[in-house]
């Protein structure tokens, strides 16, 4: 047999010799505790080779995924809504160099959020930035409203995934989100004719009756999965109850249809998941910037470390300190 460490460095070259012709190869290795970690962005296949033992000093230094928000405006007011109301936006300059240390130190993807990311005056030029200069994947949350035709043509091939927020059909989400639910579904068509996608779906005592319409729509709009969000609590409201949660489990676990089903990792539960990549969890796995340029563990974590001239791995390191002390 061929020794397991001799085939995984000559792979390791293999593939650091492909993107030295290619610059933009869409395949980027990551190595950390769970072995070496392939990714092929404009696909979203993930390879992992978990024979493969690195030392400690070699892993990755960046999470896996950070999402960044670009800023927190927003045309909407949906009542359950997190985000800072406070003004801030991101310096493109800034954020591309962020994105540029976050690409060199082994993150994986960028997800750029809000706020509404559309909102964002240099949104095009950013994602360019990131499909052009980086191996990085670009992901994105929005409310899809603001899909123009000239913005749909203005991110075609520097963005990897958009996910769209559908709270409820019909007047469910009309009540929440205060605009017609026949116009999203247009704008569901129009960006899945450019873009893989998905649905992100806040679930509380509203939107809990609309799952089955919700799951329905993803399938029929062509989305590639159906990401499910108990609501947190915020703005005075205290989010989904233990009863709606209780109720959501239950719900995937009756679910039999065609649409992956997507949780975040602390909204689980007892629900059976699988967990390909056991050693990385908390801030090796994600964290979040805001649009004031705070370093957090998510975005719904008070505490965070501003990213300032020193950069995002400092800022991350100085996290994890706190975290450690």
């Amino acid at each position: 047999m061929k020794d397991t460490g001799v085939f995984c460095h000559t792979l390791i070259r293999s593939v650091e010799e492909m993107r030295e012709r290619d610059a933009g190869l869409p395949v980027k290795r990551r190595v950390g505790p769970d072995g070496l970690h392939l990714f092929d962005r404009r696909t979203g296949l993930n390879v992992l080779l978990d024979e493969v033992d690195v030392p400690q000093a070699q892993w990755a230094r960046a999470p896996r995924q950070v999402s960044i928000a670009l800023t927190n405006a927003c045309d909407l007011e949906c009542p359950f809504c997190y985000a800072p109301k406070t003004a801030a936006v991101l310096d493109a300059a800034r954020l591309c160099a962020w994105i540029d240390e976050l690409d060199a130190e082994g993150c994986l993807g960028v997800g750029f959020g809000g706020g509404e990311p559309s909102l964002y005056r240099r949104l095009p030029q950013v994602c360019r930035h990131a499909a052009e200069r980086t191996g990085l994947a670009v992901t994105m949350t929005t409310h899809a409203h603001r899909f123009t035709p000239q913005l749909v043509d203005a991110l075609a091939g520097t963005v990897n995934f958009v996910r769209i927020s559908v709270d409820g059909v019909g007047t469910t989400y009309e009540t929440l989100r205060n605009r017609p639910f026949a116009e999203l579904v247009q704008q569901l068509a129009r960006i899945g004719e450019a873009f893989r996608f998905g649905i992100n779906c806040v679930v509380n005592a509203s939107t809990l009756p609309d799952l089955d319409a919700v799951a329905d729509l993803a399938a029929s709009t062509g989305a590639a999965e159906l990401l499910l969000l108990p609501e947190r609590p915020a703005r005075g409201r205290l989010g989904s109850s233990p009863h709606i949660v209780t109720a959501l489990h239950q719900w995937i676990a009756a679910y039999h249809g065609p649409i992956v089903l997507t949780l975040a990792e602390g909204d689980t539960g007892s629900l059976p998941t699988a967990q390909p990549l056991p050693g990385e969890t908390g801030l090796r796995a994600y964290a979040h910037i805001d649009a004031a340029g705070t370093l957090r563990r998510t975005s719904y974590h008070q505490a965070g470390e501003r990213v300032d001239d020193r950069g995002v791995i400092a800022a991350l390191d100085r996290l994890q300190q706190k975290g450690a002390a």
